[in-house]
């Protein structure tokens, strides 16, 4: 169910992006498989530069490991979700579809259009993006206000300020050390 589901949202953002079946369509017959516990979707490059699912059980030419916790980290971006992946098999095959995986994106506004008219459908898309602006925003002003708390109010974290003193003190100690070790070892040799 979950390859379905992938393949055909993949060839949704396909269908629309003639860049990225131009990138794919070389690499025609070229088995692939996408694993994310629990789920597994193997696919075949067609001669249009679709991926389609796969019929036959062949060994893949590449595969794509996803961490688990991959539709969480889609929320921070599809450069999170590449990071924490991890990719074996053909090299280019592998360089292509990450950079096609990495570059796709949805055109809502163009889908909503068709249901509900371009003006609609563009101020959705708008009241939408201003929305998740404004949900970012708030939760790295959260996130500032905890640390100011965690290191200033309620100090159970050292500010980066302090943690370079203590550093930069610590060193100098291991100098001052260093030194007294080299003049206590010339003091004790034998005239």
């Amino acid at each position: 169910m979950f390859d379905a589901a992938f393949l055909a949202t993949l060839d949704h953002l396909l269908e629309g992006a003639t860049w990225a079946r131009d990138r794919l369509t070389p690499f025609a017959g070229r088995h692939a498989r996408l694993v994310m516990p629990p789920f597994e979707a193997a696919f075949v490059v067609s001669a249009a530069g679709r991926c389609v699912a796969a019929e036959d059980e062949s060994a893949p030419d590449v595969i794509v490991h996803l961490p688990a916790d991959a539709p969480l980290r889609l929320l921070q971006g599809i450069d999170q979700v590449m990071a924490g992946g991890r990719v074996e098999g053909n090299a280019e095959f592998a360089t292509e579809l990450s950079f096609v995986f990495r570059n796709l994106r949805w055109d809502a506004e163009e889908d909503l259009s068709h249901l509900i008219g371009d003006i609609a459908a563009h101020r959705l898309v708008q009241g939408a993006e201003r929305f998740f602006g404004w949900q970012r925003q708030a939760a790295q002003n959260f996130a500032a206000n905890f640390g100011e708390y965690l290191t200033m109010e309620n100090p159970l974290l050292v500010s980066r300020r302090e943690f370079s003193a203590l550093r930069e003190g610590i060193a100098r100690l291991n100098a001052d050390l260093a030194r007294l070790e080299t003049r206590g070892t010339a003091l004790k040799k034998p005239l």
